[in-house]
């Protein structure tokens, strides 16, 4: 194991793989060994808090890591099962030196994750999670006698979070009537109580987690149980979340999704109005679409754009001081009440929306029309192919003549040999023709 590269540990977002083949509990005590040597204090004893998702691997590799901690000196509080931000808000609350959260988030069953967040609950930087790796080799002694570490179980750190989602929230929600769905993921207990002391009335779907259904035909990647139970509760919303609950989608009461670029148009709006939008600035990635560029300059919002990536997303909104960003799969982040995509912390917010204009979620949605989109995978031997002279005028003339009412994006794949080519304009047959033709300059720059 001594000699990983770092992409092959530390991903986009913490350590993942399939539990224990990729990610074994000997993998778990190593790494939170090395992750105490990096984020620990100096001079006193370190804290750390541990949460994990309801997978049934969680158990063993949360223990893991957890031994792991101690086995490196640190104190170790036990939250239990807890979404990811519920983790980074205890992290800041507890003062603790870091946070370790056991979970994989949207992937299914059988795959299990690690992630890191500093003091404060942020993300790691790049750098630290090279330290982490690095110091897996560390032949340093442990720690002996009174210096070995102890864990203990925390009282109710769900209720805390609870508290801080409907302190958060602008409005009560009253007379809205919203189907939840957890995903039976680390979010069931926390999400659907905190609505309802908000003052919403909840329907929960998919909120019997038995550490092997977690994601499995539910939450934000299969929402068409939230669809149905919508409809036939006579809903005003529907909520989907994911495994550990950091994103959140929305259904509107006939059935139809709002995504992340929706939910961002009227969250932007929303805190426009209240005067919250700090810089008048929404962040989101270049795969935010099209529809949303225009809404935000047609209500005079500035967006900015980063690469794909939630951790680019967090870079932009901290350097800038900004409050509001996210991305098109729901992952948003309210900076001014979190330090990391919060489902939970989303659905609060849209639904206070509702609550307080009176508005139905299409109605506020209708803000937001999406372009037409076509991706294409071209296959390559080379990924530079992207920067090729041929290429790169025909992106630059294709944007041209589509001017605003298109976009032309082209980008390596992070994981295989591939280009993407992304087109959007005003009508499907335009992307459709102008993707093919730049597909066809790819395949030819790169023969």
């Amino acid at each position: 194991m001594g000699s990983h590269t770092v992409s092959r540990l530390f991903g986009t977002d913490g350590v993942r793989g399939r539990a224990n083949a990729d990610l074994t509990p000997d993998l778990a005590l190593r790494l939170n060994i090395a992750a105490a040597r990096v984020l620990g204090a100096t001079g006193r004893r370190t804290v750390a808090v541990i949460g994990r998702d309801p997978r049934a691997s969680g158990e063993m590799l949360a223990a893991a890591s957890a031994a792991g901690l101690a086995a490196a000196g640190a104190k170790v509080i036990d939250l239990g099962i807890l979404p990811t931000p519920a983790v980074a808000h205890l992290t800041a609350l507890t003062g603790a030196d870091f946070g370790v959260m056991v979970s994989a988030s949207h992937n299914p069953m059988p795959d299990n994750g690690i992630k890191f967040f500093a003091a404060g609950g942020r993300k790691l930087p790049d750098d630290v999670e090279d330290a982490i790796e690095a110091a897996l080799d560390d032949p340093a002694p442990l720690p002996q006698g009174e210096g070995v570490g102890r864990i203990v179980r925390s009282v109710d750190p769900v209720d805390s979070y609870i508290d801080h989602l409907v302190a958060v929230c602008p409005n009560p929600l009253t007379g809205i009537k919203v189907v939840v769905d957890p995903a039976n993921g680390a979010a069931t207990g926390a999400a659907p109580e905190a609505l309802r002391r908000a003052g919403a009335e909840v329907v929960t779907i998919n909120d019997q987690p038995d550490g092997l259904n977690i994601n499995e035909d539910c939450g934000s990647t299969h929402m068409d149980g939230l669809r149905a139970a919508v409809i036939a509760h006579g809903a005003g919303a529907g909520i989907a979340l994911d495994g550990d609950a950091d994103r959140c989608l929305a259904v509107d009461a006939e059935g139809n999704t709002v995504d992340g670029d929706a939910i961002m148009a009227i969250l932007a709006l929303a805190m426009r109005d209240a005067g919250t939008l700090s810089g008048g600035v929404l962040v989101t990635t270049v795969m935010s679409n099209l529809g949303l560029h225009q809404a935000m300059g047609a209500a005079g919002i500035e967006l900015e754009t980063t690469k794909v990536g939630d951790r680019y997303v967090l870079e932009r909104l901290s350097e800038g001081g900004y409050s509001l960003g996210g991305e098109q799969s729901g992952h948003i982040i309210l900076s001014e009440h979190a330090t990391t995509g919060d489902g939970s912390l989303t659905a609060i917010m849209l639904l206070a929306r509702m609550a307080a204009t009176g508005r139905t979620l299409k109605d506020l949605a209708s803000v937001f029309t999406p372009a037409p989109q076509v991706l294409l995978n071209v296959r390559v031997a080379d990924k530079s192919v992207i920067d090729h002279e041929d290429v790169r005028n025909a992106v630059a003339l294709w944007q041209a003549k589509l001017g605003a009412d298109g976009r032309v994006l082209l980008r390596p794949s992070g994981t295989e040999p591939l280009v993407r080519v992304m087109v959007e304009a005003s009508e499907e047959p335009v992307a459709q023709s102008v993707a093919a033709e730049l597909a066809a300059v790819v395949e030819h720059a790169h023969s």
